[in-house]
């Protein structure tokens, strides 16, 4: 316990710093002590109690959650959206405005951002998106083929060059659908220049942004084409597949479903995708909670951004 002398200094000083706004310097100046002082009297006014700390977190902000995220799920981030109920789109729309503040205040010089093709979450998010400040050697790649009817495979293209102009990027485009017809069909499109170009910067994608889909396909999804048959479908959950990130389906733990059909789909792979720097899932409601939950428990993903009851409901399944 301090005498009364060193509490009186530290509270004199801890009031200069923290009621006037004085910087450490000119105190030290003040009272003829050095900085290296001034700094230690204030560490000791928080273990002696006469400076105590307390952030005051805003109604609709979820920093708990977020943090009891990161521990549960061993993830490097998580945002938890406020949303005013579960409806499917309310909820696409606040996780997308949140994914995007996400990429305007965390994107650096010469990223290499990773886009999927049929996401309505990811869609949301670039709607939200600002134009993001300039910043050398952006670039935006399309992870998953984005070939499918004529309406959709537009948005697709759209989605990759729009999100690559609000960043000031390039964009490089994944000319080949999402699904092909046989092994043999996705052998030929390997070979083709653009394709390749594209796939090659794969291995230096720093920020994927990606959807986490269930087995029955998304409403934007299957209008895109790029689905399986419903055989195929019965197939995968037969396997016990629970969800899939860039048609990649994997298990309730999170494991890859070892089918033929991956040999026919034309996207990032799912290893290649745990070794992204800031691998982000954009997901929310409960339709895909099963989906969310295998993901992370198979560190699929190592940044979460999804909506306040979802990130309640993955807290209760860890404490399990």
């Amino acid at each position: 316990m301090a005498n009364i002398d060193e509490l009186r200094l530290m509270t004199r000083v801890a009031r200069m710093y923290y009621e006037r706004d004085m910087r450490q310097s000119d105190i030290a100046g003040q009272l003829g002590l050095s900085q290296a002082t001034i700094s230690r009297l204030l560490n000791r006014s928080r273990d002696e109690g006469i400076i105590r700390i307390s952030v005051n977190v805003p109604q609709g902000v979820y920093s708990e959650m977020e943090e009891e995220l990161v521990a549960a799920y061993d993830l490097r981030d998580a945002i938890v959206v406020d949303c005013i109920s579960e409806n499917e789109q309310i909820v696409q729309r606040d996780i997308g405005a949140a994914a995007a503040y996400y990429v305007e205040s965390t994107i650096k010089p010469n990223e290499v951002i990773g886009l999927s093709s049929w996401s309505s979450n990811l869609l949301a998010l670039v709607d939200a998106m600002h134009q993001v400040p300039r910043k050398p050697g952006v670039q935006v790649v399309q992870i998953l083929g984005g070939v499918g009817n004529p309406g959709a495979e537009m948005h697709a293209a759209r989605l990759t060059g729009r999100l690559a102009r609000l960043v000031n990027g390039k964009a490089t485009f994944l000319p080949a659908p999402g699904i092909v017809g046989s092994p043999a069909s996705l052998n030929v499109l390997l070979a083709d220049p653009y394709v390749n170009e594209a796939m090659a910067l794969f291995q230096q994608v720093s920020l994927a942004l990606v959807g986490i889909g269930t087995v029955e396909p998304s409403e934007l999804l299957a209008e895109s084409g790029n689905i399986f048959s419903g055989t195929e479908l019965d197939i995968l959950r037969g396997e016990g597949a629970v969800g899939d990130i860039l048609l990649h389906f994997f298990d309730e733990y999170g494991q890859p479903i070892e089918t033929s059909l991956n040999s026919r789909v034309i996207s990032m792979s799912l290893p290649q995708l745990q070794q992204v720097d800031r691998a982000v899932g954009v997901a929310g409601g409960r339709r895909k909670q099963e989906a969310i939950l295998g993901a992370l428990r198979g560190n699929l993903i190592n940044v979460l951004i999804t909506d306040c009851y979802t990130a309640k409901r993955l807290l209760e399944k860890a404490s399990r």
